[in-house]
């Protein structure tokens, strides 16, 4: 699509990923999804700065709007730079092949822009996962009406690192630098250690404050 996401209306979008357009895919969908987590938190957040009975934890709710409001716009740059990436990618497999010095260029050409492709959704989860803080911070002070949108935030937080992560794997499977690969799924790993159970904790607040 020539339009960046931003640009966008939502059918349009949707109508894209529904076609057999290879572009947007999976990794543009983390991280939309990721960028409506923070929207959320930021929604939960104007709803609470300004009113009388939360104006003693006021200074560290408009803290945590600026953080997902940071993290919103982040996410989805990175939705609009996964297409582009991607587009790089595919222009790369179709460089010539024809002589060994030709070949050898396009692989090298593959092998510098797949990183690149790695490194999108790597940071799309990084992203995602520092959204889990904000949600768990928020919803022991939110207003109770709306500590059902903290809870969904949270899970597509974990969803969008989730999803994030299946785009870095196919990535690494392509690549020829082992230490890189490595470095990478020692980052992976860090990203996924206790993700269940922080999101877990997050709704569990959630469910507790709804049941009260």
């Amino acid at each position: 699509m020539s339009e960046k996401i931003n640009q966008q209306q939502i059918g349009a979008f949707l109508d894209a990923l529904a076609s057999k357009a290879p572009t947007p895919g999976g990794g543009s969908v983390a991280a939309l999804s990721g960028a409506m987590a923070a929207g959320l938190v930021s929604m939960v957040c104007a709803l609470t700065i300004g009113k009388k009975q939360f104006a003693d934890i006021e200074e560290e709710v408009r803290g945590i709007y600026n953080q997902s409001e940071q993290l919103r716009q982040e996410l989805l740059d990175l939705a609009q730079a996964d297409i582009e990436v991607f587009e790089r990618l595919s222009a790369a497999y179709k460089l010539p092949k024809t002589t060994e010095a030709d070949a050898a260029s396009r692989k090298a050409a593959i092998q510098t822009v797949t990183r690149q492709a790695a490194d999108v959704p790597l940071r799309t989860a990084r992203a995602a996962s520092a959204l889990l803080p904000l949600c768990a911070s928020l919803a022991t002070r939110c207003g109770r009406l709306v500590v059902s949108d903290v809870g969904v935030a949270a899970l597509l937080a974990r969803s969008t690192v989730q999803s994030a992560l299946l785009n870095v794997e196919i990535n690494l499977a392509a690549l020829d630098d082992h230490l890189y690969v490595h470095e990478v799924r020692a980052r992976i790993e860090d990203l996924t250690i206790g993700l269940a159970e922080e999101t877990l904790g997050v709704t569990e607040i959630v469910r507790g404050r709804i049941n009260q």
